[in-house]
């Protein structure tokens, strides 16, 4: 498994793992579709206040990351 931080930016976590943004669009991330909204939001929307935002619980963020090979971590 691969760790990642909530606290890591959404634009970085892409960039290093380009499948994250298909495990997020999964998630109803749709913005990040968007490469602008990729390059702008995401420079500091992480997957901690995604998850409040979208009102997804971080317990499912954490089951649906693991199913793709990913640790989520504080």
């Amino acid at each position: 498994m691969i760790e990642i931080s909530i606290h890591t930016p959404i634009a970085e976590l892409i960039k290093n793992y380009p499948e994250i943004k298909e495990i997020m669009l999964s998630l109803g991330f749709d913005n990040i579709a968007n490469p602008i909204m990729l390059k702008t939001v995401g420079r500091f929307m992480t997957l901690s206040k995604g998850s409040e935002l979208k009102d997804i619980s971080m317990e499912h963020m954490k089951n649906v990351f693991a199913k793709h090979g990913f640790t989520l971590v504080e």
